[in-house]
């Protein structure tokens, strides 16, 4: 059972709370890279309930005694990691029917879903890398949940500057929203609060004095300091 399902995070943007977190050393900004919203939504922040696919036909990893949808818990923002050459959706309409009745937040895949007509008529929100005609079988199958994801950028990632990848441990806050999906660690959840807040009223002054005609470059200079 989590212990707490809201925090301040959710005030804030993707975007704001990456700025919070790079300028907390955090290399990535806790960006997950190309997973987006499958229709439009407005803003999730829950903490994570992590669940890691396998190919099905993987024998050696753990199986799962009972389905990973049941026993999501009340408030978390579902977190799925996928092997990153599968085809095949992971989640599909029943899946969110069951999370919505279980009062999860939401779902985020490292990977693809499908049935978007079906989240969408439940204003379920999904976050994914893709979609897909295919279901879970004879592709994929859960194998572990609450165990930390280490979720890797999918794709072309220049050698001269790869991005790294993100480690979601459960109970991490997530939030997503129009620009994309950021994991917050539960130990910075305070600072990154604070510093987005700051981050924020700079940026409303950066605004009022360019929409005054007063120069990017000035106005970053007055109150960002470059």
């Amino acid at each position: 059972m989590l212990t707490r399902t809201t925090s301040a995070l959710a005030e804030f943007s993707t975007c704001e709370i990456s700025d919070a977190l790079i300028k907390l050393d955090i290399p990535h900004g806790g960006y997950i890279p190309d997973i987006q919203e499958m229709f439009p939504v407005d803003r999730v922040c829950a903490p994570a309930y992590t669940v890691r696919m396998v190919d099905a036909s993987d024998s050696s990893a753990p199986k799962l005694s009972s389905h990973f949808v049941d026993t999501a818990p009340a408030g978390s923002f579902i977190v799925i990691n996928a092997p990153a050459h599968v085809k095949n959706a992971v989640w599909g309409g029943l899946m969110s029917a069951g999370a919505q009745a279980q009062s999860a937040v939401g779902v985020i895949i490292s990977g693809r879903c499908r049935d978007l007509a079906e989240h969408q008529n439940l204003n379920f929100p999904v976050f994914a890398r893709a979609h897909s005609t295919l279901g879970q079988s004879p592709f994929t199958r859960p194998s572990e949940i609450n165990v930390p994801l280490l979720i890797h950028p999918q794709g072309t990632i220049s050698p001269e500057s790869p991005f790294p990848p993100v480690k979601v441990e459960p109970g991490d806050w997530m939030v997503a929203d129009h620009d994309g999906v950021v994991c917050v660690p539960k130990a910075l959840e305070f600072q990154v609060i604070e510093l987005a807040a700051k981050g924020r009223a700079v940026d409303e002054l950066c605004m009022r004095d360019i929409q005054a005609g007063k120069g990017v470059q000035a106005s970053f200079k007055a109150h960002r300091g470059k």
